[in-house]
């Protein structure tokens, strides 16, 4: 599957576009997590428990979208995003979307 953020994919042709396509994934702040991203927020620097915790939801709603764009039995999503936002507090949702297409090599 190929994933671009631009809307086309260099030597290919779209032939058919599939819709839309998303994943998302909400993840919560941890206990433990909160109590060393507020140390490191007194010292200053990178919050790698938040960094890695973002990380991994990023990868899980890019999973999701593909899931998404594999039951349409596309070639590819053109024009992915990102996108976050707040749930409640203390939670947050990661959000992947795109358009799923089906590509030919150009002549």
């Amino acid at each position: 599957m190929i994933i671009v953020t631009t809307a086309d994919v260099p030597g290919m042709r779209v032939v058919s576009t599939l819709g839309l396509v998303r994943g998302n994934s909400i993840r919560a702040r941890h206990l433990g997590r909160d109590i060393m991203a507020a140390l490191r927020n007194v010292a200053g620097g990178e919050i790698r428990e938040y960094t890695k915790m973002m990380a991994e939801a990023r990868e899980q709603a890019i999973d999701r979208m593909i899931e998404e764009a594999e039951a349409l039995d596309a070639d590819a999503v053109v024009m992915v995003r990102f996108q976050t936002s707040m749930v409640m507090a203390g939670a947050a949702e990661m959000l992947c979307y795109g358009t799923a297409v089906r590509l030919e090599p150009e002549d």
